[in-house]
């Protein structure tokens, strides 16, 4: 969890150190997006690279690179030299090199886990610790700036990630999920699978109600005297897709998991989307209650199908597509949403999130209502 910590910090870490080094927001938020599009892009990658030549050997090298950019980049930001262009290509740098815990992580538990049972529980309490760390993960850079500065917290999220990968690979767990002894053949890929890229189109459209909630909600706290402000409406968010992942891994289910999705997905989309209509700060704290509560359980359900369409040999990569997916529906919220919110008001932009998770959805529907009549994949 320490080299996952990292990701719940660098985002923050990196806006904020390249403002502090720029006197610019708009350059923060072009290094901030540089570093998400090279993060997604590179992906499916990083984590094919581990499937292929296992976790040992991939993800040291990755932090090390990935830490290493941070570390120049905070290095340059301290000092007098700071052209722009470098600061952008150093956070371009970070996250191509962004090592894959998450993903491996998860290989890791499908491979310790030895019942769909046992599965789904280790996956519910792994998105919980995620959303765990994502709660407390600002808290830390902003005790970090406050103490000593940007940098500073750039430092530390670039020593985290390098120590917990590290460690994690260091595990007996880690070490045993050795090479594949040949490639994995192209028709092996989990987007060739059948089934897999109506799970993805499902995601996406997760994630499109998930960035509307994180621009949305900090907008309409934002200036407010009351105590449900930007910080606490976001954590409210968080707390409630825990408790729903706990809910969710404690149940054993038996009807389909691509029906499955496809309920969750449709439950936070439509929750998200009447969200325009809620009045006050009070109102919208209930209700983002009730959007969150679908979020851990869609990662789970996502991870679950990820390991039932694909083969082992391609885990990583198949279970990196599905963070892939959300992650890239949410920076497409987040970037529309904005410029709805600075012509309109945030209950549009909840609007807008829920109406194009509902699209997605409806797009992926029949594909996900046929995963149930798929052969099962080998497990890992």
């Amino acid at each position: 969890m320490i080299g996952r910590l990292a990701f719940a910090t660098v985002a923050l870490s990196l806006l904020l150190t390249v403002e502090a080094a720029t006197g610019s927001y708009g350059a923060a938020g072009a290094a901030s997006g540089v570093f998400g599009v090279a993060n997604v892009v590179a992906s499916p990658i990083r984590a094919r690279l581990v499937d292929r030549w296992g976790q040992r050997r991939v993800l040291a090298p990755l932090a090390i690179g990935h830490a290493a950019s941070l570390a120049v980049l905070a290095t340059l930001a301290s000092s007098g030299s700071r052209p722009l262009w470098i600061l952008i290509a150093l956070a371009g740098l970070a996250g191509v090199f962004a090592p894959p815990l998450g993903a491996a992580m998860r290989v890791l538990w499908a491979q310790l886990t030895d019942s769909p049972v046992l599965r789904a529980r280790a996956y519910a309490l792994d998105a919980i610790s995620q959303e765990t760390l994502f709660t407390t993960g600002p808290l830390v850079v902003a005790v970090v700036i406050a103490v000593w500065s940007p940098p500073a917290a750039l430092y530390m999220t670039a020593a985290l990630s390098l120590v917990g990968t590290l460690f994690m690979t260091s595990g007996a767990a880690s070490r045993a999920r050795v090479a594949a002894t040949v490639p994995a053949k192209r028709s092996s890929r989990p987007l060739a699978q059948p089934g897999f890229v109506s799970v993805v189109l499902g995601l996406l459209g997760v994630g499109l109600a998930l960035g509307a909630v994180e621009v949305a909600a900090p907008a309409a706290g934002e200036g407010s005297a009351s105590i449900l402000g930007p910080g606490i409406l976001l954590a409210v968010f968080s707390a409630a897709s825990a408790v729903g992942g706990l809910v969710y891994g404690h149940r054993t289910w038996s009807s389909p998991p691509g029906r499955r999705l496809l309920g969750i997905g449709l439950g936070m989309g439509v929750s998200c989307a009447l969200l325009v209509f809620v009045p006050g700060l009070l109102g919208l704290a209930v209700g983002l209650v009730v959007v969150g509560f679908f979020l851990a359980p869609a990662f789970v359900t996502g991870y679950l199908l990820a390991d039932e369409l694909t083969d082992a040999d391609v885990r990583t990569e198949a279970s990196s597509w599905i963070d892939t997916a959300v992650n890239t529906g949410a920076a497409l919220a987040v970037a529309g949403c904005g410029a709805l919110i600075d012509g309109s008001a945030p209950g549009v932009a909840f609007l807008a999130g829920g109406i194009g998770a509902l699209v997605c959805l409806a797009v992926a529907a029949p594909g996900l209502a046929r995963v149930h009549r798929l052969p099962a994949r080998v497990t890992a």
